[in-house]
């Protein structure tokens, strides 16, 4: 982790900073999926290396629950020392759990920060008034906690960092989305007249001029020109898409061929990419509601241990009427409470968990995604970059004549494609530079849109075009050639030289080599794939035929898309959402867990729980091997924590005192720092098998 990365719990919440320059609301970012609020309290580095510095006097100079140590010693004025370093460390080191028991009571749900904050106030304050009574009565000492102080909130402090260099959550979907959109646009006047303008002047029904490969500024309908759009990186639709006059163009895709004039349809709130955003801050908002296994033990040890220090403390007024033994037996118990070992037992795994997983292709984002792995019911798909290569490749030539040969066609095909920016003419070059093919040189070269491209190569007239272009003709040709290809949804295009039918080159969106298997591994494990597309049904179909998927959706939209795993999701069902794509975003937040594929967008990586950094889809059998190992180490830490504060908690109150059998402070301190260096040893124990 970078620096940078380790200042992100900032002390405020992630904002858009250049919101402005779309019109667009910012969106608060208080409550990130999946992760709690400590992680926005301070940077706990530096909060760590600071109160170790000021703990290491206090515990040199202090007694451990009333014991002296063998390492300890005093000097004159040692007391005063210890008091006011003790008291910095507290309003310091402290104000992290306590600005986090405060957001926690306040949402009336105490947790992990509530029980820390307990300790760590129960022992300053108890100390300060035992401080005061062995300066006003010597001869009467009263048991100090100044050690237990600061040894709880350094190693507090090293468990929050520790989990925080383990993940890393510096991510902000939303500022990735704003940022899709340009910062000036070309609107047109009244008169004629381009003028440049900042988007956020753009109001509904103003004209913009949009030129070839310049983004989209915002929702409209094209009022001149016609062109072809790449909208993948907002709908996931893996085509260009043919647009003409009067045809609805999305703010945040590229225009592609052509120079268009669209008349402004949504901006800010009402436009597409706005939508989509809010449909992320809503799951985010929901799924940061889930709660972590640590943070349930956490709130049922504050209020056994709440519960059993004010009955201990009743039980022991009316049994001795002693006010001052009673509150002794009270503190003792919120002490001996003190989460110690609780605090460091998930750190540790997930630390330990987050180091096996990097070396394994796996990038966890959310330590709660570990914990809600198990069990998973249903993995979603999105088709384009997840199971497919997500980049458009060449897939078939097929010859009409044997007047050229297949690489002279290539040739000509080339010098049509060389300089033109569309997904399938980039496909086709990348096979010609494989191939070590070079393409004829073209003159008089045009783009005519929506049928394709023509001009003059080595004297003959040549054109390249899609299907109704060739219907048009009336060009007849074995329509069983084509039908192969179309069933697998690759897209056909056809070269025509001097009004003769000479070629078909097909192209479309590879299958990944591994997916096939890793379907059948998901079957063999009792889950469920199903495939979530923006593609065309038919492209839908032949990808999950081909791969053993009986459930898919096709043509879908962001919002269809997260309605669907919404559906599911609020039926009880644990459903991972896979995706690499904008329009994957608002799916990948709702989602029990999302998982991004590494070559996908910014945005759909930052609103994800977990990244393939190989882009593998077979490394999400192996996370959810880990999530398996991770959650046995984490419950048996967890026993191993709060197993000790099940047995210490009630013999600190007394319970046995009729029997003669009252705990030592010390020996609860001692059983204390063994319980924390097992959940340290079984952590390091952690493995995965895949």
């Amino acid at each position: 982790m970078n620096g940078n990365e380790e200042k992100h719990a900032d002390e405020h919440p992630h904002k858009i900073e250049n919101m402005d320059h779309s019109s667009m609301t910012p969106h608060n970012h208080d409550q990130m999926s999946g992760m709690d609020h400590s992680m926005h309290m301070g940077n706990f580095k530096q909060k760590f290396w600071l109160s170790l510095v000021l703990a290491i006097p206090i515990i040199f100079l202090s007694p451990m629950m009333g014991v002296d140590l063998p390492f300890q010693f005093t000097f004159p004025g040692s007391d005063w020392l210890v008091l006011i370093l003790a008291s910095i460390l507290f309003f310091y080191g402290g104000e992290p759990f306590l600005s986090g028991a405060k957001m926690e009571l306040k949402q009336k749900s105490p947790a992990m920060m509530t029980l820390i904050a307990m300790g760590i106030s129960v022992s300053y304050f108890y100390s300060i008034y035992a401080f005061v009574m062995n300066k006003l009565m010597p001869h009467n000492h009263v048991m100090d906690f100044f050690w237990e102080l600061a040894t709880l909130i350094v190693i507090m402090l090293l468990g929050h960092w520790i989990e925080m260099n383990a993940i890393s959550n510096a991510s902000d979907a939303l500022q990735k989305m704003a940022e899709l959109l340009p910062d000036k646009v070309k609107r047109l006047n009244k008169d004629g007249s381009e003028e440049e303008v900042s988007l956020q002047e753009v109001k509904e029904n103003d004209h913009l001029v949009v030129r070839s490969g310049d983004k989209i500024p915002a929702d409209g309908i094209i009022i001149k020109g016609n062109t072809s759009v790449d909208e993948s990186m907002v709908t996931g639709e893996s085509k260009t898409v043919t647009k003409n006059e009067k045809d609805k163009v999305i703010g945040g895709s590229v225009n592609g061929s052509g120079t268009i004039e669209i008349s402004v349809t949504g901006t800010g709130e009402t436009g597409y990419l706005s939508k989509v955003m809010d449909m992320v801050k809503k799951a985010q908002t929901e799924k940061s509601k889930l709660e972590s296994l640590s943070d349930r033990v956490a709130k049922w040890l504050f209020y056994i241990a709440l519960g059993t220090g004010l009955l201990a403390f009743i039980v022991w007024l009316i049994i001795d009427k002693d006010l001052s033994i009673a509150f002794e037996r009270m503190v003792t118990v919120f002490i001996i409470a003190c989460p110690h070992a609780l605090g460091l037992a998930i750190p540790l795994v997930v630390a330990r968990s987050t180091s096996i997983a990097a070396k394994h292709g796996l990038l966890l984002k959310n330590r709660n995604a570990l914990e809600q792995a198990n069990d998973m019911q249903y993995v979603m798909l999105d088709k384009t970059g997840t199971l497919t290569q997500g980049k458009f490749t060449v897939t078939g030539i097929e010859m009409f004549t044997d007047k050229i040969t297949q690489k002279e066609a290539l040739k000509v095909i080339g010098a049509l494609e060389n300089n033109a920016n569309h997904p399938l003419a980039i496909g086709i070059m990348n096979y010609l530079k494989e191939k070590a093919i070079s393409p004829y040189k073209a003159e008089n070269l045009q783009n005519i849109s929506g049928i394709g491209l023509i001009g003059n190569v080595n004297g003959h007239a040549t054109k390249i075009v899609n299907e109704k272009e060739v219907d048009r003709l009336k060009i007849s040709f074995d329509l069983s050639l084509k039908q192969s290809y179309q069933e697998q949804g690759n897209t056909l295009s056809y070269l025509i030289i001097d009004e003769q039918l000479v070629a078909m080159i097909a192209l479309g969106d590879v299958v990944k080599p591994e997916a096939k298997e890793f379907i059948a591994d998901l079957k063999a494990q009792e889950i469920i794939p199903v495939m979530l597309t923006g593609d065309n049904k038919v492209a839908a179909e032949s990808v999950a035929h081909y791969l053993g998927i009986d459930e898919f959706h096709g043509e879908l939209l962001p919002e269809d898309k997260e309605k669907i795993i919404q559906t599911y999701v609020s039926e009880g069902k644990k459903v991972m959402m896979v995706g690499d794509g904008i329009n994957d975003a608002p799916s990948l937040v709702r989602a029990t867990i999302g998982v991004a594929i590494g070559a996908g967008t910014d945005v759909a990586i930052d609103s994800a729980d977990v990244v393939l950094t190989d882009s593998d889809p077979k490394d999400i059998l192996r996370f959810l091997d880990l999530a398996k190992q991770t959650r046995r180490k984490m419950i048996q830490n967890l026993w191993w924590g709060a197993g000790y504060n099940i047995i210490a908690i009630p013999l600190a109150a007394g319970i046995l005192a009729p029997w003669g059998i009252l705990l030592n402070p010390a020996v609860g301190a001692i059983l204390m720092s063994l319980s924390t260096v097992i959940v340290a040893a079984n952590a390091m124990t952690l493995g995965i098998h895949n």
